[in-house]
């Protein structure tokens, strides 16, 4: 019932999602965006509320010591993920398997995709998105590639939420990349 898009441009992270969320028979538009700010790091988030609110509220990750970031993401951050949803009720282990959500997070002018069983994955390309609308989302930030960043998130957006029925605005954008994360028009 979502659709998060991130892209990193000039070393500038952008996110940006709508507010849809259901139960799988009502729709509701939540006040708080999507996409939020919590310490380095943005995040995105589809599926679960709590989630989103234990990313921009409850989350402490330690800092950076000398790894690589990716070597970070996959040792440090979804360790303290892993243990966060554990900890609130939120990962499900079913067959030996644990899950929790699929999310955006942008860190260090970089963007990351976490799977629900906490894998990191990095694509090639500069932009990425999750949730119903993903593919949607992608095809049209491919379509809109010279567009500014801002615009190009939010006509994506609209486009998404044209061609997907659990996809509504209002639409938030977050962008960080000199320390400040701010909204976009």
């Amino acid at each position: 019932m979502t659709c998060i898009i991130g892209l990193v441009e000039s070393g500038v992270i952008y996110m940006g999602g709508d507010s849809m969320t259901s139960n799988g028979y009502d729709c509701n538009i939540e006040r708080r965006p999507k996409v939020c700010r919590n310490g380095p790091f943005l995040f995105g988030s589809m599926g679960s509320i709590r989630m989103a609110q234990l990313l921009e509220y409850d989350l402490t990750i330690p800092d950076q010591k000398e790894e690589d970031d990716m070597t970070f993401m996959v040792r440090v951050v979804t360790s303290a993920l892993r243990e966060k949803f554990k900890g609130a009720g939120l990962a499900l282990v079913e067959n030996n398997q644990e899950t929790g959500g699929v999310f955006l997070v942008g860190y260090r002018s970089d963007l990351y995709k976490i799977q629900s069983d906490f894998s990191v994955l990095q694509f090639r390309r500069n932009f990425d998105a999750c949730g119903c609308g993903e593919s949607y989302a992608l095809a049209a930030m491919l379509a809109l590639e010279h567009a500014p960043p801002i615009e190009r998130i939010t006509r994506a957006l609209e486009i998404t939420a044209e061609l997907c029925a659990l996809v509504i605005p209002p639409f938030h954008i977050l962008k960080m990349g000199t320390g400040l994360a701010e909204t976009g028009e």
